[in-house]
């Protein structure tokens, strides 16, 4: 069958593969690395050489000749480039997608060429490096295609610069192919004498391997990592056994021309090489933009002087935070005059390691000391941008025994502490549009435990407090969560078992608290468990319940008791972003779904709702509001007006405002069946149909103060 023109343009992937560091080894013996080259053997800071890049995407080549319907009679790998955006980690997850780019004739008998470019994904959503593969169709010339372009790299009129020796084993196509490439060509000699080869010859990806690694050798080497351009053309077979060398020019500082020659008869079997590489200097600048950093942010950490405070206040300075390091130095119960000892010692610690801090004594059980706190910071380092809400007392005793001021400290330091510290920082971070604030709960709070009813309330006050926080810093780009960690610290090293409390080291905590201060975290009002390792999340949800009796009559306990087994139930129970929300399937199940803003006929428009709008005001029902509303209505029949609402008054214009208190969001027909009352707003609301943006809750005065 001839080649297939329509498969240009045609996508393929997403191709997941998952790799740990035992394939990166057994891919680096199979291009020849060993002893002499052991960060790219020994898992102990491992290394990948790029050129693994391809045998990390042989399904995707495979895909490229069954798509273009190529001769697999007469198929060659040509040419390989490859650009690397990011180093590639030694174990993870790859992703691969791309498309067949070109098909070229080179005219009859003279074969074709099927281009394809694929970009490979890390799992954490990182660009890791962009392949881009020529096929050679020795049987598929003469089919009328555009001519391929022609491209020639002329090396320097010069004995090489360098010249890298390499003795590939006689059976090292055996071990390159358990990297993914089973061709028979390579290990069946019978397939290789019907191939016309006197017995199997090397993979020229396995050669490609050995080029790679001979020119890391001769112009950066034992770093990998700063290799950005790879590009080969495959030249001719070599049998397994066969001594090489790799000639290098290079043409500038980040630039090489090379090619790979049988050192037994001179042959080239891989020309036009490319080789391109940053600078020492770029591959840091590059690597201080990699992963998770706080470069120019400035962090409070409250009660840092030591246990997951001092944790998190390293961690963040290790990667660029500037830190304010918050802790009174006082017991674990809140007794005692304090010290400046704890803050200071994580400061000088910060400061050995090359990082910026200062410290803060204040207490955070008093709204003077939360100001004192930010104020430290934007003294300091001129703002703040993360705020951990960390500091915290344990005073536990069973509930009668717990006397008032046991209840009043803990609450004090775990919720007013939130409270006083987060209240000084969120509007500081307002100011900048930019913030994230990392509150503290706990197992305590969320499931409840013996003997801390103290502690409990307070780490469950933290989560309501988060979940207003949350929505009424969206639109300043505030982001608000909370972690449940549990480790090994001097408030619980005498609560938990010894075995227990070695294996709750602060470290493992870390990585979430970190995560979540971090700009790569953009969802908010979240709780996650983290400790040992482990992390999970954790939602408060809600059953879908049932409507008791009809309605007119309230249910008494005994109905109840009959409907208990539905109203108990939690299957598909749901979780809900806020208190509206929340109140929208049981508004539903009782209005039936109806409950527009009113009763209109037929024939209406959207133009005719806001002629009508000030008709509809309900005066009386608008004492003391103050509020702009703003409509987005989409579709042909849409546009945009607003309803200023002043003094007992309404005023409607078509046009945006310039600072609506509310606006709503809504498609033409969606909008037309709320208001005719075939849509409830609620219903409209949890499914997506209608969006509000800016206060919420005003929103839910439009019902009251208009009537049609």
């Amino acid at each position: 069958m001839p080649l297939n023109p329509d498969a240009i343009g045609k996508k393929i992937g997403p191709l997941t593969k998952d790799y740990t560091w035992k394939d990166v080894v057994l891919y680096a013996l199979g291009v020849g690395a060993g002893f002499k080259e052991l960060e790219y053997c020994y898992e102990n800071n491992l290394k990948v050489i790029p050129s693994f890049s391809i045998g990390a995407v042989f399904e995707f080549l495979a895909s490229v000749a069954m798509e273009s319907n190529v001769n697999l009679a007469g198929i060659l790998h040509a040419e390989q480039d490859i650009i690397f955006h990011n180093p590639i980690p030694p174990e993870g997850t790859l992703t691969t997608e791309g498309t067949i780019t070109h098909i070229y004739d080179r005219g009859p008998d003279k074969g074709a060429l099927v281009v394809a470019e694929a970009v490979t994904y890390y799992s954490n959503g990182k660009r890791l490096f962009t392949n881009i593969f020529t096929l050679f169709g020795r049987l598929d010339g003469g089919f009328g295609g555009e001519k391929p372009p022609s491209e020639k790299i002329e090396f320097p009129d010069r004995a090489p610069d360098h010249e890298e020796r390499d003795l590939p084993t006689p059976d090292q196509p055996l071990i390159y192919r358990l990297s993914g490439d089973i061709f028979q060509l390579h290990v069946d000699p019978n397939f290789a004498k019907a191939a016309g080869f006197e017995r199997p010859i090397m993979h020229g990806l396995c050669t490609h391997g050995f080029a790679c690694r001979a020119v890391i050798r001769a112009l950066f080497p034992g770093e990998p990592e700063r290799m950005t351009r790879f590009k080969t053309r495959f030249s001719r077979p070599l049998y397994p056994g066969t001594p090489i060398k790799t000639q290098i020019w290079k043409l500038e500082e980040g630039k090489a021309v090379f090619r790979t020659v049988n050192d037994e008869t001179g042959e080239i079997v891989i020309d036009q090489g490319i080789v391109e590489w940053m600078s020492r200097e770029e591959m840091q600048k590059r690597l201080s933009r990699q992963g998770i950093r706080f470069d120019g942010r400035v962090a409070i950490v409250t009660g840092a002087g030591g246990g997951l405070g001092r944790v998190y206040a390293l961690e963040l300075a290790k990667r660029g935070a500037k830190v304010v390091v918050n802790d009174v130095g006082g017991a674990r119960d809140g007794s005692g005059e304090g010290s400046m000892g704890p803050a200071d010692k994580v400061v000088e610690e910060i400061k050995a390691l090359g990082g910026e801090a200062v410290a803060s004594y204040d207490s955070v059980a008093t709204p003077e000391g939360g100001e004192a706190i930010v104020r430290r910071a934007v003294e300091a380092f001129g703002g703040v941008d993360i705020l951990i809400n960390n500091a915290g007392i344990l005073r536990d005793r069973s509930f009668g025994k717990m006397g008032v001021d046991d209840w009043e400290e803990v609450i004090k330091v775990h919720l007013m502490g939130a409270y006083n510290v987060t209240r000084p920082a969120f509007l500081k971070m307002r100011e900048k549009g930019y913030g994230r604030v990392v509150m503290t709960t706990s197992a305590a709070g969320l499931f409840g435990n013996f003997g801390q009813a103290n502690y409990s309330a307070a780490k469950m006050g933290v989560v309501g407090l988060m979940n207003t926080l949350k929505l009424e810093g969206e639109k300043y780009g505030i982001k608000v969560n909370t972690v449940a960690p549990l480790a090994g610290t001097r408030l619980t090293e005498d609560v938990l078992p010894e075995d227990l409390f070695e294996r709750l080291k602060p470290g493992y905590v870390a990585p979430m608290v970190l995560y979540l201060a971090s700009e790569k975290f953009q969802e908010t009002g979240m709780i996650f468990n983290a400790g040992m390792g482990h992390f999970s999340r954790v939602a408060v949800v809600q059953g879908p319940g049932v409507v008791v009796g009809d309605g007119s009559i309230v249910p008494t306990p005994e109905e109840l008791q009959r409907s208990w087994e539905s109203i108990d139930n939690l299957e598909g129970a749901e979780e809900y972003y806020n208190a509206t929300v929340a109140l929208g399937p049981m508004m539903e199940a009782v209005s039936g779904g109806g409950g527009g803003v009113g009763e209109v006929s037929g024939g209406l428009t959207v133009r005719g709702v806001f002629e009508r709008m000030a008709d509809a005001f309900q005066a009386d029902k608008a004492g003391g509001v103050d509020v702009v509303f703003q409509y987005r209505i989409s579709g042909p029949g849409g546009g945009d007006w607003y309803a200023v609402i002043k003094d007992g008054e309404c005023e409607v214009r078509e046009g945006l405002h310039e600072r609506p208190t509310t606006t709503i969001l809504m498609e033409e027909g969606d909008f037309l069946a709320l208001m005719e009352g075939r849509l409830n707003a609620m219903s409209a609301y949890t499914s997506g149909k209608l969006k509000i943006e800016g206060d919420l809750m005003k929103s839910q005065l439009i019902e009251k103060l208009f009537k049609f």
